[in-house]
């Protein structure tokens, strides 16, 4: 078994898709993170194990999830439909084979996904992050496999959208093998509370930028 980290707000409405094509063997953890939708209870129907965060950010559904897990092998990935769970596959294998400790999925926008702005973001921060620590990524991408014991002892304190980015450094510093694999970046169901809008994709870049500046990156 291999558990899913789902950090959600608010997703019904993508949850059905998203946990219909789990794959087989793959064990859904959605953490509900304060929805007002009944995302739990949808969650709950499509058989994943649902656990809740009271403390309202990405990095503490994250983490929470990451608690909650019992397996071996732990993958995150979006609750928003924009990743297909069909192709964890993919990024799990090399962790899995031992070729990799830490596997991040390098997205390929599909269908007008992933703004403008988003995608400029992204690439500015993936760039400083190659330059100040060696780590030789081109996307901080949502969709990732380590294994859990690991993860838990790299200590990750982030709890907002710097989490991914802490758990990128940290690994590093630690010496982890982190490779890339790609997959699809679909369009969401809904609007993104990240890329949605320039807004929030600059308090995301914003978070991140505190975590760089902690680690030195």
């Amino acid at each position: 078994m291999i558990d899913v980290v789902l950090p959600c707000l608010n997703e019904a409405a993508a949850l059905p898709w998203v946990l219909e094509r789990m794959p087989d063997g793959y064990r859904p953890i959605v953490v509900d993170n304060g929805s007002t939708d009944g995302s739990e209870r949808v969650a709950a129907a499509y058989g994943a194990l649902v656990v809740w965060e009271p403390l309202r950010g990405f990095g503490a559904a994250c983490h929470t999830g990451l608690l909650a897990a019992t397996a071996e092998l732990v993958c995150f990935m979006d609750a928003d439909a924009s990743l297909d769970p069909r192709q964890l596959p993919r990024v799990v294998e090399p962790v899995a084979s031992g070729a990799s400790d830490l596997a991040l999925g390098r997205r390929l926008a599909v269908g007008g996904a992933w703004p403008a702005h988003a995608r400029l973001g992204n690439a500015v921060l993936a760039r400083r992050l190659r330059r100040g620590s060696g780590v030789p990524l081109t996307d901080l991408g949502p969709m990732r496999a380590c294994r859990r014991a690991a993860l838990v002892e790299l200590g990750l304190t982030d709890r907002r959208f710097g989490y991914p980015l802490e758990m990128v450094l940290r690994a590093a510093a630690a010496g982890w093998r982190i490779s890339e694999t790609e997959v699809d970046y679909l369009p969401r169901a809904g609007r993104s509370k990240v890329t949605g809008t320039v807004r929030g994709t600059w308090r995301a870049i914003s978070d991140m930028r505190a975590v760089l500046a902690t680690h030195h990156a």
